[in-house]
């Protein structure tokens, strides 16, 4: 078994482990200033919105890139001095394709910019292809979008609440949700590559998969907790612990092999083929994906503990398993012994020798378990036979 695969196998068992909800403000703390520099990146930059957004007019030729196409067509583009031109985007696609992004414009300045790209690239005004897309259009479109994400949340909101039967679990699955979005965001607006409907996709798209790494969590820490409230071994918080712990490999490896691919397709779609939906769907996909497997392993679960550590029942199991702690001299977080039960009433650590001690019959004990019916001494083949009835008292 490779090394990896011995440390997944000892984390799972409980040999090993790391308090990743103990050290839960470190990274709340981490998570609150990726979100509040999210969040200055919006309102101090904003986002470039994609022509679908905003609305405007696209021109696309086919030329021969070189070093100084993009701002000799900028210059073509801004000498018309077209009204309500504003600052043209002129972006590469591949080798071979140049675009060129404007405000909307009337039909006379429309063809006055084509004139301009076709004669600056050399080619005939007739390859130059436009489309315009209306600014109502691109409202839509935002708004559309703006819905699909409620949408998506409240539907999580509701699955998670019945399929956990817990109303916490849906809480903090969704501020965890919530957090990977404006992080996600935040680095558009940083970048300042364009939003477009491609973007909008990426984040729908990693939003489900930071939910299934969530769910997979949640699952085990339900496992982890059932009837914890029975026995004064493990608090919540320390059950949850074990949990992340038993799942951060199968994390850490689905998030790798996620991320190879994705992280292929934004090499090509930015360096190769240049502005286009592949790159913006692509960086969506890298980011999103990485910011879910962090906030499934340090924020969903520690949230979720710090919820139910709330409830009466839980704050009495605490106190039970503060006082057995402070007798016994042990630690909070202390890594679970092999053999341990987390959860059930019957959570005894065989491995312990007071606890083998209280398992194991001892030899001079002597006295018969009693039963409701004789038992007769052990025969030859080592099982007890019930003694006879009487002649007298038999059955006829």
């Amino acid at each position: 078994m490779s090394k990896l695969g011995t440390i997944g196998a000892r984390l799972h068992r409980g040999e090993v482990s790391y308090d990743f909800i103990g050290k839960r403000k470190i990274w709340f703390a981490v998570s609150i200033a990726l979100v509040v520099i999210s969040l200055g990146a919006l309102f101090a930059r904003g986002l470039a919105l994609g022509i679908e957004f905003k609305g405007g007019v696209e021109y696309q030729t086919n030329v021969k890139i070189n070093d100084n196409t993009i701002d000799d067509v900028t210059a073509a583009v801004k000498a018309t001095n077209a009204q309500d031109l504003g600052d043209p985007v002129v972006t590469t696609i591949g080798g071979e394709k140049v675009r060129v992004q404007t405000k909307p414009l009337s039909q006379a300045d429309i063809a006055k910019v084509t004139d301009a790209i076709a004669k600056e690239v050399n080619v005939p005004a007739s390859q130059v292809s436009t489309s315009q897309i209306g600014a109502s259009w691109g409202s839509q479109i935002a708004n559309k979008a703006i819905l699909a994400l409620i949408v998506f949340l409240v539907l999580v909101f509701g699955v998670i609440w019945i399929y956990f039967r817990e109303p916490k679990a849906s809480m903090a699955a969704i501020i965890a949700l919530v957090h990977d979005v404006f992080i996600t965001v935040g680095l558009y607006a940083l970048i300042g590559f364009d939003v477009t409907p491609a973007t909008v996709i990426g984040v729908l798209t990693i939003l489900g998969y930071s939910l299934y790494d969530t769910v997979v969590v949640f699952d085990k820490i339900r496992e982890n907790t059932r009837g914890i409230t029975g026995s004064n071994r493990y608090t919540y918080s320390d059950a949850t612990n074990l949990a992340v712990n038993q799942t951060i490999v199968r994390s850490i490896n689905t998030t790798l092999i996620a991320l190879m691919p994705v992280g292929s397709i934004l090499v090509v779609g930015t360096v190769v083929l240049g502005t286009g939906p592949l790159k913006d769907l692509s960086l969506a996909l890298f980011v999103g994906i990485a910011v879910g497997a962090y906030s499934s392993i340090f924020i969903a679960p520690a949230l979720l503990a710090q919820f139910k550590e709330r409830e009466p029942g839980m704050q009495a199991l605490r106190r039970r398993v503060l006082a057995k702690r402070a007798t016994t001299g042990a630690k909070v977080g202390d890594p679970v012994a092999a053999g341990a039960v987390v959860g059930g009433g019957s959570a005894t650590d065989i491995s312990r020798p007071q606890d083998r001690a209280a398992k194991t019959p001892s030899a001079t004990a002597g006295t018969p378990t009693p039963s409701s019916r004789p038992v007769r001494p052990t025969s030859g083949a080592g099982r007890p036979q019930p003694a006879r009835k009487p002649r007298s008292k038999r059955g006829k």
